[in-house]
């Protein structure tokens, strides 16, 4: 699984026009899917994700995280984070997982997820036009892919 988690004062999802999640203060997190992603995954993951100190403290250094400040989440599924581009200007994506293994690894994944927060989780809609709007707080930008664990 890869994912690219922004802190964000404000995020929404929105499909044909419908807004279907929002959230203030917390995170925007984009995740990606391989087909060898495993439980494994999912629970280190959600657990970094949920743990990840990048909120500031009352010194205003990054010491706290999203249990820490009560934040909200949004998880989007965006296969392209899995885009190859070693090859000519076409991006491949091939070792983007296919919707029958992906759909079934992102819904556990936001249902871990609202577990380790112990609250409610905004998503988007798997294969869906979504249009997304945030506004980065910081900016602070964040990519953890679990097969490098860094």
């Amino acid at each position: 699984m890869r994912a690219v988690i922004q802190r964000v004062t404000e995020a929404s999802v929105s499909v044909d026009q419908k807004e279907i999640s929002n959230i203030q203060s917390g995170l925007l997190i984009l995740v990606g899917i391989e087909e060898q992603d495993t439980e494994e995954d999912i629970i280190w993951l959600s657990g970094k994700i949920a743990r990840l100190r990048i909120f500031g403290d009352e010194k205003g250094v990054m010491n706290k995280s999203l249990l820490d400040v009560n934040g909200d989440a949004i998880v989007v599924s965006q296969f392209t984070l899995h885009a190859s581009t070693k090859k000519g200007n076409r991006p491949s994506y091939i070792k983007a997982a296919k919707p029958d293994i992906a759909i079934p690894i992102y819904e556990r994944f936001v249902n871990q997820l609202e577990t380790e927060l112990n609250k409610k989780v905004g998503t988007g809609i798997f294969g869906a036009d979504m249009k997304v709007a945030l506004l980065n707080d910081g900016p602070v930008t964040i990519i953890i892919d679990t097969k490098n664990r860094e």
